[in-house]
């Protein structure tokens, strides 16, 4: 009688358990670590406004008194603070989610836990932490005197967009880590570099010449130009329409977010079931 054939055995799916479980689980895990991150400090849940609002209060020093820009755009401080969240829920996601799966190797090596709900957790609980930061933001919006517009009632749609960006990319860098163990080195650079490539310290119009076209081509650039516009100043320009080619610049950064978010889910599709051996 010859011996049975071995085959390999998958390990489990991105959401092994179901949608409903999957859910369930990262709600829980997103609520609990929002609250832990906090728990034991004196300011409790102020450090999640207070970390951002330390940042702005640097940048708006150095760029006002040493570029100038506060004379130049308008509404500039209020402008670099809303850029400076939204980017830093971007940062701060990615950041954290490189090695969320590792981090819970336990929990990974010994049980079916569907590994999406890792990166997702994550990034919803950087958007708790967003959450916080706009109602301070809008604060200072209506202080510093912009006028309300009906375009603040796109402010979903920004969310929307920096949220599915944010995701798409949490889910490659943490799927690669426990392979490639340089991925957190790189995206450290990366989101570095991203940082100064994205228009979060100045407007896109005030950058000169080629390398203002180069940033354009960022899939991040068009979301902080539409929150320049819809929330800050209505007057500013529309995406793509402060370069040559503006359409076609447009057009390429929205394909490289489109194509990030479908890498996104074939990379972690694929990684999922060998997560538990690479650890």
């Amino acid at each position: 009688m010859s011996p049975p054939e071995l085959r390999d055995v998958q390990g489990p799916s991105a959401l092994g358990g179901g949608w409903r479980r999957s859910l369930d689980l990262l709600y829980l895990i997103a609520a609990t670590e929002f609250k832990r991150t906090y728990f034991g400090t004196a300011l409790g849940y102020l450090w999640s406004v207070g970390r951002p609002l330390m940042l702005f209060g640097v940048l708006l020093a150095v760029f006002t008194q040493a570029f100038h820009l506060g004379s130049q755009v308008a509404h500039y401080p209020v402008l670099l603070l809303l850029n400076v969240v939204l980017f830093g829920f971007f940062q701060e996601a990615t950041a954290t989610a490189v090695g969320s799966i590792v981090a819970q190797e336990s929990v990974v090596r010994k049980t079916q836990f569907p590994r999406l709900v890792i990166p997702l957790s994550v990034v919803l609980t950087a958007l708790f932490n967003l959450g916080l930061n706009l109602v301070v933001v809008f604060a200072f919006i209506l202080a510093f005197g912009v006028t309300p517009a009906w375009t603040w009632l796109l402010l979903p749609v920004l969310v929307g967009m920096m949220f599915v960006f944010t995701t798409a990319v949490s889910m490659i860098v943490s799927s690669l880590y426990p392979r490639f163990r340089d991925v957190g080195i790189l995206w450290t650079v990366t989101v570095t570099a991203l940082f100064y490539a994205t228009p979060v310290l100045y407007p896109l119009e005030r950058v000169s010449g080629r390398l203002r076209d180069v940033l354009a081509f960022n899939p991040l650039s068009p979301i902080f130009d539409l929150a320049r516009r819809w929330i800050i100043d209505s007057h500013a320009p529309a995406p793509g329409a402060a370069v040559s080619g503006g359409h076609l610049r447009l057009a390429a950064a929205m394909a490289i977010y489109a194509v990030v978010c479908v890498l996104a889910v074939l990379i972690f599709r694929r990684e999922a079931p060998r997560i538990a051996e690479e650890l």
